[in-house]
This record gives structure tokens, sequence and C-alpha cells, in this order.
């Protein structure tokens, strides 16, 4: 299966927007965190038809989603606005590489979309211990870049990030979050966490206010029948995660992405069951 990066590579989608138009930090603070679907989740149905793929997301129910490609709209930022508006869709983040982050051109088609958040979908120099502290000051300069247009960068996990990096037990996320600025998104994959044999709840008290979007996705941990790669049929202590973001990771996207497919399920199915799920442990 391709990573989110080299789908990126492969589609040729270097110019990726996010945020929700018209409402800024301090507004979405105070209000229950919005669901969105990262559509890496079903970029096979992107790839098809991408306006139908973003028409049966919307009446799915989910209120945003967050790029991984723009496909058809890939410089056609007006377009892709008009069409989101139609659907009554916000964008809730997007994944770019890192050097997308001061390119005045990603700016410009963000600010035409209405975006806000800028995320790097991984990079492999975090956990270099040559580059890593390079990477992190690189990060706080997109940050102070972006900031004046309203946007913020930061940095998605997997599960590599949460390996040790030195001898006192810190782990390259430590790392980055002590590095960065607190403007930096420090975007949770939640189920990337727990593969890592990580506690998400901590993490996300760890470092509080910097999850501003995280990754609702599901895991099974190993031997733990009956349970479901579906965001509530799974080993994770949602409701437990749930608390964490409202209460210290001051979440404003909870961003349902599934990667499993179980059986002859597509794509969107297995979507539209996470968000199900998901509705069903916010009570």
């Amino acid at each position: 299966m391709l990573t989110r990066r080299e789908w990126l590579k492969t589609t040729g989608m270097g110019i990726c927007a996010a945020g929700m138009p018209g409402i800024g930090l301090g507004a979405l603070a105070s209000k229950q965190p919005g669901l969105a679907l990262q559509l890496y989740s079903v970029r096979h149905a992107c790839g098809e038809d991408f306006d139908a793929t973003l028409e049966a997301v919307a009446k799915m129910g989910f209120q945003a989603v967050e790029f991984a490609g723009y496909y058809a709209y890939r410089d056609d930022a007006a377009g892709l606005r008009k069409r989101l508006d139609e659907l009554g869709l916000a964008v809730a983040g997007t994944h770019v590489g890192a050097r997308a982050l001061t390119d005045p051109k990603t700016v410009a088609f963000h600010e035409t979309i209405g975006c806000t958040y800028l995320i790097v979908a991984g990079d492999g120099r975090v956990r270099d211990p040559e580059k890593s502290k390079a990477f992190a000051e690189d990060m706080n300069t997109a940050a102070a870049f972006l900031k004046p247009h309203g946007m913020f960068c930061g940095y998605h996990n997997h599960s590599h990030e949460f390996k040790p990096a030195g001898e006192d037990g810190k782990t390259w996320w430590d790392l980055l979050a002590e590095r960065t600025h607190k403007d930096v998104v420090l975007q949770m994959d939640v189920g990337w966490v727990a593969h890592a044999g990580r506690d998400p709840v901590t993490y996300l008290k760890k470092y509080p206010g910097r999850t501003r979007t995280a990754h609702f996705k599901a895991f099974v941990a190993r031997g733990d029948k009956g349970k479901q790669p579906f965001v509530g049929e799974d080993s994770i202590a949602w409701q437990d995660v749930i608390a964490a973001c409202r209460e210290v990771g001051g979440t404003e996207w909870f961003i349902v992405e599934q990667e499993k497919r179980p059986g002859n399920m597509t794509q969107l199915e297995c979507a539209e069951r996470s968000l199900k799920g998901l509705r069903e442990v916010m009570g």
C-alpha cells in the first residue's frame, strides 16, 4: 500500500489547502470539534470521480475534508472553493510536503480556499540525529511565514516518531515538540500512536493546546478478538482520547482516516462506518 507521501508524489499534487473559511482559532476553541474525513481514506473513489466523491462524503454527514491532493482542481482554487461551498463542506486541513510551506503560490491557493492548516504528512529528517533539529527550525520559520496569512503549519506522525531518540527516553515526537514553537501543530494520528505501543492520552496532555487537528484512525491490537478496524469498534479507548482532545488538546477537528478495508466493503462504506462509530463514542 502506498503511503500518503508516496500517493501525493504519484498523483502530482503539489499544492493543497486547509481550514474553515471565516472562522478563527478563538471562535473554534469553545465549540464542539468538527468531524472531517482525510480524503486519502477514499483515494480510489477520488481518482475515479472527485466531484462525486466529495458529494458522497458530504451526504454521509462529514462537515469537512482534509485534502491529500486536488485532482482536477489542482490549478483551480476558485473552482474547488465553489464546489465545496455548494456541498456545504469546510476544509479541516491538508497534507503537503515541507517545501510547499513557504511557497507564495501555496499561500495564494490557500487564501482563495480560505484555509488554515498545512500539515507535513511525514519527513524522514524528523528521525535523523543530524537533521532533526534543522527540520524543527524549518517548521518554526514556516510558522512565522504563514502566521500573517492566518495559516498554520504542522506535522503528522506515524509510528516511527514514537521510537526512542536517545537514552533519556525521549521520542522523536518529544524532540520535535520541544524544538518547535507552540504555533506548530502536532497533528496526532491516534492509531499510529497506539500502533507504536504508546498512550495517545499521555501525549495529548504532555503538549497541551498543540493538537489542533487529530487523526482518528482505528487500531486493533494483536490478539484482541472480536474487534474491527473501525473507529469505535477497535482497541482504542476513544472516549478517553476525546476527553483529552476537548480538555487539553485544543482540538478543532476530529479527522477520520480509514486505512483498513475488510471484506468486500468499499472505501466509502468503510469511512461511513467509522463516522458512525465516532458519533456513537462521542455520545
